[in-house]
């Protein structure tokens, strides 16, 4: 059973982020997961945050859908974790794939500002809707986990709505959002780390994941780093980036993030780093027709640009049509401009675009990430 929670803990680190380009919502960790009701086990399970995130991507009928967990520093030690959980955590936080806080505070909700994100939690912020009036005027915006046939289902307790719904970033938000940013301290996983040279020392490794850093806190109005409290640095304007969407059958498998002077190579298994894999969502004739490395996206100038790299070529989908006539082949070694619209085929049914315009709705269950987890560690509460 312990070889299957360790699959089940690597299956949820997939669904969990702070790039503000891929997170879909955002939920305070040490409270999750002891919403003992959801499975009548332990005070405290890690478990718990996979079936949430199971019931955020039914809910936004798609797959591989992430996260941004904020965590109180209290739980790398929390006791009612086992020793394997609190490790899972500290590695979270070591690769900066969570916000690790001495005091959360209001963090959650200046993420979901300064983001746009919904707030999944059971709290009903009653002394901060003068500071975030969205909270209880757009419905869907709070949603509360609770107990339901299958697992968990979301509640609008605040606002109404019981399906997440993303709000606009805060007019701050985009500001943070334009710049990057370095903390001082040494090895800071979320803006770069430090060290003797300074703040804008080492600025190399703040560039090689520009897009993924999340926003700073503000304190008194000025950029600072969550886990620190340390000033942030600006460290220059952070490169241009589009967010582009794999549909494989009508659904929305993964999304990707796409920055100015970094390709993206798409495929059934690329060899590139960083390449996206579809190989684990085709069927048999879909394999054989996409090659290991099919189409190349590259973002130049703000235009997001396709190259054919396959041996059987691929199609576009001028405005998202699918009358074939509208097809417009892409031979291979062949480049094309994608227009706002537009969709890649590479096959029949696994098309790419930008994710705010490719929509979803197939009749598939998105893949759970507790696929894998034992029985005794699931007791589902009886509806």
């Amino acid at each position: 059973m312990r070889f299957e929670i360790s699959k089940v803990l690597d299956a949820i680190e997939g669904r969990v982020c702070t790039d503000p380009s891929l997170a879909r919502a955002v939920l305070d960790l040490a409270e999750v997961i002891r919403y003992q009701n959801l499975d009548g086990g332990r005070p405290a399970s890690l478990l718990r945050l996979g079936m949430v995130i199971d019931a955020l991507a039914r809910d936004l009928e798609e797959d591989s859908v992430p996260v941004y967990a904020i965590v109180h520093r209290a739980l790398l030690s929390d006791a009612d974790l086992t020793s394997n959980e609190r490790m899972v955590v500290r590695r979270w936080a070591d690769d900066g794939l969570v916000e690790v806080l001495d005091n959360p505070g209001d963090r959650m909700l200046e993420v979901a500002d300064l983001l746009g994100l919904p707030v999944l939690s059971r709290a009903r912020f009653d002394g901060v809707r003068g500071r975030f009036p969205w909270v209880a005027e757009q419905p869907g915006r709070v949603l509360a986990p609770v107990p339901g046939a299958g697992g968990p289902v979301f509640i609008g307790h605040v606002g109404g709505g019981n399906v997440p719904v993303a709000g606009t970033r805060s007019a701050t938000g985009a500001k943070l959002l334009a710049r990057q940013w370095r903390c001082p301290e040494p090895g800071c996983a979320l803006f770069g780390g430090g060290g003797g040279g300074g703040a804008f020392a080492d600025l190399a490794r703040v560039e090689r994941a520009p897009a993924g850093q999340p926003p700073p806190a503000l304190r008194g109005g000025v950029p600072t780093c969550p886990r620190h409290g340390a000033r942030l640095g600006d460290a220059g304007p952070r490169p241009r980036t589009e967010v582009l969407a794999v549909r494989v059958g009508g659904l929305i498998r993964r999304r990707f993030v796409l920055t100015e002077g970094q390709s993206v190579l798409v495929g059934r298994a690329p060899e590139q780093q960083g390449g996206i894999v579809l190989g684990q969502w085709l069927n048999d004739e879909a394999r054989r027709w996409i090659s290991r490395g099919h189409v190349r996206f590259e973002l130049r100038v703000g235009e997001v640009i396709v190259t054919d790299v396959s041996t059987n070529g691929s199609g576009i989908r001028p405005s998202g049509s699918m009358a074939e006539p509208d097809r417009i082949p892409l031979k291979p070694q062949q480049s094309r401009v994608l227009s706002a619209n537009d969709m890649v085929e590479l096959y029949p049914g696994v098309q790419i675009g930008r994710a705010d315009e490719l929509p979803t709705g197939a009749p598939f269950t998105p893949t759970s990430v507790m696929a894998e987890a034992p029985t005794m560690a699931m007791r589902l509460p009886r509806p």
